[in-house]
């Protein structure tokens, strides 16, 4: 059976987004430089924030999705039920094989193969940091991910709800049960907030505009035009990121790289084995795209809070999922050239 694909189908990349890694490079570049010679204005948007999200990032993060909801057609939603595998694929490895290779890998790295370099007290809190960034699954980028693959919006939307849904009742388990402990402080206000931010209220905008809009060449030409919108608010969002954590990147290179390392490992090996199975399950590529990429990249606002309220705002842990944001974004631009480089030798319209 077949999943329709939203009508309002992203086109091929534009020369803007074709270049999105030099941008993105170029972005780094700006976010590092702000930080070191405009502290004060990197510390006031830092400042900004509610239940531990930075509302100016939460204001570029709402821009890269709202132009991806505006090709969510509800109408379609009931398709999904019938080409579940890509849902099947996303549950399966975010939920029982994500949290627990990152857990594995960092007890490997951090208690055994970084261990001459790195003092235990560091090794359990980056261990910590890492757990935490395994248990939290992405929620608003895999939409910006999703448009540069040319993901069904759609389906993405479904896959992306149904994760919040789960994240909401076995996040403080998985986390608890992977740390030791017994019980973890899960700030609810931000998971909840982040859901109504970063789904809720794109998704309702993007409905009135294409209710708006009417028919479906007004909402394709409309959705070609706020398009670029996204990639802007990526490159902004990846300024920002940089600027605020310049001070730990420039001062502590050496923990970040070592951090790094299992944050790389896992983020490629779970990119494969959701792609792969997708591929060898015949999911249609507007669909199995999104599908890798939502394990993939992290629910960064989750993990960093719930770090800070554990661990402190100096932390290792809080170190350590930070990491995972700045290595996120080059790790992501990197799967989309090659989901895109392999569109062809995926199925067409297979379940």
């Amino acid at each position: 059976m077949t999943a329709a694909p939203s009508s309002a189908e992203p086109g091929p990349l534009g020369r803007f987004e074709r270049y999105l890694t030099l941008w993105v490079a170029a972005a780094i570049c700006v976010g590092l430089v702000l930080g070191l010679v405009a502290p004060g204005l990197v510390q006031g948007i830092a400042a900004a924030e509610v239940a531990s999200i930075n509302l100016v990032v939460a204001v570029l993060i709402w821009a890269m999705v709202y132009p991806m909801m505006v090709g969510v057609d509800l109408g379609a939603v009931r398709d999904v039920a019938r080409a579940p595998r890509g849902l099947f694929i996303t549950l399966t490895i975010n939920w029982l094989v994500k949290p627990f290779t990152m857990a594995a890998l960092a007890v490997l790295f951090f208690e055994h193969v970084f261990a001459p370099w790195i003092a235990p007290a560091d090794a359990a809190q980056y261990t910590a940091g890492l757990i935490l960034l395994g248990a939290a699954p992405c929620t608003a980028m895999v939409f910006v991910w999703s448009q540069l693959t040319r993901g069904d919006s759609t389906y993405t939307l479904v896959q992306v709800s149904v994760n919040d849904l789960i994240m909401v009742v076995a996040f403080a388990p998985i986390v608890a049960f992977l740390m030791g402990v017994s019980e973890i402080a899960v700030p609810w206000e931000t998971l909840l907030l982040a859901t109504l931010l970063y789904v809720v209220i794109p998704l309702a905008a993007g409905l009135l505009t294409r209710r708006l809009l009417g028919s479906p060449a007004a909402i394709a030409g409309f959705s070609a035009r706020v398009k670029p919108v996204s990639t802007v608010g990526l490159i902004a969002t990846v300024a920002i990121l940089f600027g605020m954590q310049s001070d730990r990147i420039l001062t502590q290179p050496g923990a970040i790289a070592l951090i790094a390392v299992p944050i790389l490992i896992q983020s490629y090996g779970i990119f494969a084995l959701a792609y792969g199975a997708a591929w060898a399950l015949k999911v249609p590529h507007r669909i199995a795209a999104p599908c890798a990429m939502i394990g993939t990249s992290n629910f960064f606002e989750l993990a960093v809070a719930v770090a800070i309220s554990l661990f402190g705002l100096n932390s290792g842990a809080a170190m350590a999922t930070v990491v995972g944001v700045l290595v996120e974004v080059p790790v992501m631009l990197s799967l989309v050239a090659f989901a895109n480089r392999t569109r062809a030798r995926f199925a067409g319209d297979l379940a």
